[in-house]
């Protein structure tokens, strides 16, 4: 889907034809300026001054399935009242982008026609007074429209809006049932898709099997030369490299001809299978699909979701788990991987993923699965569990700092990431459990922590963000703050 955002401008007939007119040309210049600095294109579509025009372009706006949210703007004053129809029915992601055109005052031109015509910011308050007024979830944006830190602001909440968009239409495949007797996999599929739009269903690994057998040599030898051009193959046993492929052919036409972008699976059912699928998914995953292990739908999803809120689409997010902590003085870390299953878009730049068979000693596993090792790449990151609560979905990220693994782990065959938690290690994993974050998560360092709690406005979610200013006391105060809100919503 080729996204963008509307630009609706607010004015009114008071001033003239002529200043309507001026508006109008420059509510197009900025809208086409805008364009070439954000990650998709901001169309300007109407300069409003009736009721009308507002909820005509809402309800445009609503049904196209391209728009992902609008922006909003008043260069003149614009009377509220005659936004009350559209705002109350929009049902997009919504962004109120307070600046104007002018960057200076203009000392000997400045006069009352000048005042008549640039007047946002007596236009932008009472735009923003009818949309507090109305509980409207919103994005206030305020600066000068050419400066690049408003760029960078607008282009993040649009990739958050997409991250709305892509999340409506979701649908997940689940290949048997979650792990057994685990809490936090499991989740109201009813109120999910209420809440988010996700449609979270289940294929029986009978079904994969019968794919898979119908997957022809040719297709096969196709995608290990794409392994062999984007991978280095350091493992001789080629047939379980090949089972792989035969795999993630195989699930790639069922998750397209369902139009799923996200799928889970179980180590625990595998029945027909020879191999849990490891590059299979890890190479899923590096094309955009979510994924989630031990039947993890809602990590899956989430996974989906902010890939296509990255740099291009498909960003640096995945699939993580917590696994280990290294606890000594003054070195705390935490160490994230998978059985399998970590995608290579966290790799670090300066070595190509490996293709290694091992022994999996846990679960069906006929045959050693292939799957990919590598280093996580440093940097600033996030990590994010989505929970549900009961009554209520929370939304928990948190801060982390990735660094280059400080041991090289030689004996441990996965793919593994390294970081340092925020505030630090056992304050971190306090603030995590008490919140009630799982154990999986989607590590991101493409997406920011402003991007979801602005996700979370736009799905009317809980969001709870532990920093490096976060204490155990300011936590168990916010969530309790947060269960008499969510109680009284």
């Amino acid at each position: 889907m080729k996204y963008n955002f509307w630009f609706i401008v607010g004015s009114q007939f008071l001033y003239g034809p002529e200043v309507v007119e001026t508006v109008e040309n420059r509510a197009k210049e900025m809208a086409a300026e805008l364009s070439k600095y954000l990650p998709y294109p901001l169309v300007y579509k109407v300069t409003a001054k009736t009721n009308q025009e507002i909820a005509d372009i809402v309800k445009q706006a609503n049904y196209d399935d391209t728009c992902a949210g609008i922006v909003t703007w008043c260069h003149t004053f614009s009377p509220s009242k005659m936004w009350i129809n559209g705002l109350a029915n929009l049902q997009k992601p919504y962004c109120h982008f307070a600046t104007q055109y002018n960057r200076e005052i203009p000392n000997d031109e400045i006069d009352m026609d000048f005042m008549n015509l640039n007047q946002a910011a007596h236009g932008d308050r009472e735009h923003g007074f009818i949309a507090a007024r109305l509980r409207m979830p919103r994005k206030v944006i305020a600066g000068y429209w050419q400066d690049e830190a408003v760029h960078k602001r607008i282009g993040d909440w649009m990739r958050a809006a997409v991250g709305v968009a892509v999340s409506k239409t979701l649908k997940v495949m689940r290949f048997g049932d979650n792990m057994r007797e685990v809490a936090v996999t499991e989740g109201d599929k009813v109120e999910v898709q209420t809440k988010l739009g996700w449609q979270v269903n289940t294929w029986a690994v009978g079904d994969l099997v019968k794919e898979m057998s119908a997957v022809s040599e040719a297709e096969i030898d196709a995608l290990m030369a794409e392994y062999a051009e984007k991978y280095e193959i350091a493992t001789d046993n080629i047939a379980a490299v090949r089972y792989q492929a035969k795999e993630e052919i195989a699930m790639k036409k069922m998750l397209d001809r369902e139009g799923c972008r996200a799928f889970s699976n179980t180590f625990q059912d595998l029945y027909g299978m020879e191999q849990l699928p490891g590059l299979a998914s890890q190479d899923l995953m590096a094309q955009g699909y979510g994924y989630g292990g031990e039947g993890d739908w809602k990590v899956s999803a989430m996974t989906a979701i902010m890939k296509a809120m990255g740099e291009g689409g498909n960003g640096a997010s995945a699939f993580m788990e917590d696994y280990t902590y290294h606890l000594a003085a003054g070195e705390e870390y935490s160490l994230g991987a998978h059985m399998l299953e970590v995608c290579p878009s966290l790799a670090a730049v300066d070595a190509k993923p490996r293709i290694e068979t091992h022994h999996l000693g846990i679960g069906m596993n006929e045959k050693d699965p292939a799957r990919l090792v590598f280093e996580g790449k440093e940097g600033n990151a996030i990590v994010v569990s989505l929970v549900d609560m009961g009554g209520r979905l929370r939304l928990i990220c948190q801060d982390i700092v990735c660094v280059k693994p400080i041991m090289p782990m030689p004996n441990l065959p996965v793919a593994r990431v390294m970081w340092k938690a925020m505030p630090n290690l056992t304050d971190g994993v306090e603030c995590w459990l008490t919140a009630g974050g799982a154990h999986h998560t989607v590590l991101s360092y493409d997406v920011s922590a402003e991007q979801m709690r602005d996700w979370a406005k736009m799905m009317d979610i809980e969001f709870v963000h532990i920093t490096a200013e976060t204490t155990v006391e300011s936590l168990e105060k916010e969530l309790f703050l947060n269960d008499l809100a969510w109680k009284l919503k």
